[in-house]
């Protein structure tokens, strides 16, 4: 009995019809049996759940209100179609929410952003403020590269770069770690412009009103945020520019225009998750974020708010950004010094 019960069960001395039998009996439970959960072909994980999807600008402007559309759309596209709400969180020039959803925003899927654009070339230009790493966030996408332009306002009486030598216009910006900020600072050292800059504004709309009001004569400012939030200013002639910081000249600035290169506006509004997400949740956001971004009435709806979308994917955007974070140190010498920072 002993050694019936020491005996080795092997496949031979259970029999192969056996063997048969208990895998025919398996087999089939085993295929019924639910993927781990959160899964791109499985909703329990997103169903009933809300997506927080950060800005890290305040409400009015192109972020929020483009981060608005987003969340009526990408829903559709996200298994189990979750609720997605907008929360605005400006402040330290876009570092704040940047900070936020790189540390202490859930890293479960719950939990996305749209950042500015010129976080990247912030942490490696100035750093103030910066406690995020741009390498390790999950990137989703961006609407596409939008070109920075420096506008005056028209009773300024400056019409020119060579004016703005020649003479002080007062610029309002929000904190060091926009491109609002970062694009004069580098023309009044490498140009000799004389830009007195004037921060301390909270939100892009706060100093388009400062502008309007006449506290401040001039901005940095995406083209497409002025086509689609201030399109009078254009029509009416309200403003004059300066100069264009981007990837290439648009097409609709045919007045003298001078072309700054920089990461930030070929990076247009990125879209990004917490470092530390689930792989399957990253692709499941991923997938939904382009789809939305490809989606007819969010288009129309881009279209109509004269909002263009040329969707760079999430490989596109962190090439962009590894390349800024990773640029070689003597160029990043040299930035620094076109902001008058010590290396």
């Amino acid at each position: 009995m002993a050694e019936a019960m020491n005996a080795k069960i092997t496949p031979r001395s259970l029999g192969y019809a056996w063997l048969a039998r208990i895998l025919s009996w398996a087999m089939p439970l085993l295929a019924a049996w639910p993927a781990a959960a959160g899964t791109p072909d499985q909703p329990e994980f997103y169903k009933g759940k809300t997506i927080t999807l950060i800005t890290s600008t305040g409400a009015g402007g192109t972020y929020d209100v483009v981060a608005r559309l987003v969340a009526r759309i990408m829903p559709h596209y996200i298994p189990g179609n979750p609720t997605i709400i907008v929360q605005n969180m400006p402040g330290g020039g876009n570092a704040l929410a940047t900070n936020f959803v790189y540390s202490i925003a859930p890293k479960d899927g719950t939990a996305i952003a749209t950042i500015h654009s010129a976080m990247p070339l912030h942490q490696v230009i100035d750093g103030q403020g910066v406690r995020y790493d741009a390498d390790q966030f999950n990137w989703l996408g961006s609407t596409g590269p939008q070109n920075e332009v420096i506008l005056v306002w028209s009773t300024a009486g400056v019409r020119t770069i060579e004016d703005a030598t020649e003479r002080e216009v007062v610029l309002g910006g929000t904190g060091t770690g926009s491109g609002m900020i970062i694009i004069p600072t580098m023309m009044n050292n490498l140009l000799g412009t004389k830009f007195k800059i004037v921060t301390g504004y909270r939100t892009s709309e706060e100093v388009n009103l400062g502008m309007e009001r006449g506290e401040i004569e001039a901005r940095a400012f995406s083209f497409g945020s002025i086509t689609s939030q201030h399109p009078d200013w254009l029509t009416e002639h309200k403003v004059t520019f300066l100069a264009q910081a981007g990837a290439k000249r648009d097409k609709l600035l045919p007045d003298r225009i001078f072309q700054l290169v920089s990461s930030a506006p070929a990076l247009g509004q990125t879209y990004v998750a917490p470092p530390g997400l689930p792989a399957d949740r990253l692709a499941i956001l991923r997938s939904a974020f382009a789809a939305t971004l490809k989606d007819e009435a969010f288009l129309a709806e881009a279209a109509r708010i004269r909002f263009d979308i040329d969707l760079l994917n999430s490989e596109e955007v962190a090439q962009i950004v590894r390349e800024t974070t990773h640029a070689p140190p003597d160029i990043i010498a040299k930035a620094k010094a076109a902001m008058g920072l010590a290396d």
